[in-house]
């Protein structure tokens, strides 16, 4: 079953005849390590579907602090949502942390679906609904909760993730330094051995 009907068959039933109509609007790309799929001051026209690979959505602050707002792995969706919702200019750049393989759709084109198939609307609705709660949960996480616990939080989102990206990228995530990480990964670690 290709990955995005089963994505998608979590949430609702989409017949397999229907998926092939809804899969005509997506084109599927390749991208290498390092390309930089969004950058700042870019009108955001897709939101992509990652088949493989890791990408990192950030911005960079005034003071050239690097600030990381999500990892994008098998699975998950990601684009500069601001952007691509409103119309406006990216402000984030999002980064293939690995060689990737992503399916695009234009709003537009998914505009149009959503008439005439209305069940993807529901689908891209709960979608929302899901990134909209995992995105209150990450504020209150950062403001009530302690290094530690944030840290726990994004092993149990991100479980594999460790060996795929770079320490600095999971602290600029985490809102810590990267030897406050290194701490927390040897104390993790101690007490996983005890």
């Amino acid at each position: 079953m290709h990955p995005l009907l089963q994505h998608i068959n979590k949430q609702i039933v989409l017949e397999e005849t229907d998926f092939n109509v809804f899969l005509g609007i997506f084109n599927t790309k390749e991208y290498s390590k390092n390309h930089l799929l969004v950058q700042p001051g870019q009108k955001i026209e897709h939101q992509y579907f990652v088949l493989k690979g890791c990408l990192r959505t950030y911005l960079i602050d005034s003071s050239g602090k690097e600030h990381t707002m999500q990892f994008a792995v098998e699975n998950w969706w990601v684009s500069d949502y601001l952007a691509y919702y409103k119309g406006g200019e990216s402000i984030f750049f999002v980064e293939c942390l690995e060689d990737c393989e992503l399916m695009r759709v234009r709003k537009e084109d998914l505009e149009g679906m959503f008439l005439s198939l209305s069940i993807t609307e529901t689908y891209f609705r709960l979608q929302l609904e899901n990134a909209f709660a995992a995105f209150q949960k990450r504020i209150l996480s950062s403001l009530n909760l302690t290094a530690k616990e944030r840290y726990s939080q994004f092993i149990q989102i991100y479980p594999d993730i460790e060996q795929r990206v770079k320490n600095y990228q999971i602290a600029s995530y985490l809102g810590i330094t990267p030897e406050s990480l290194s701490r927390l990964r040897k104390n993790r670690i101690a007490s996983d051995e005890s």
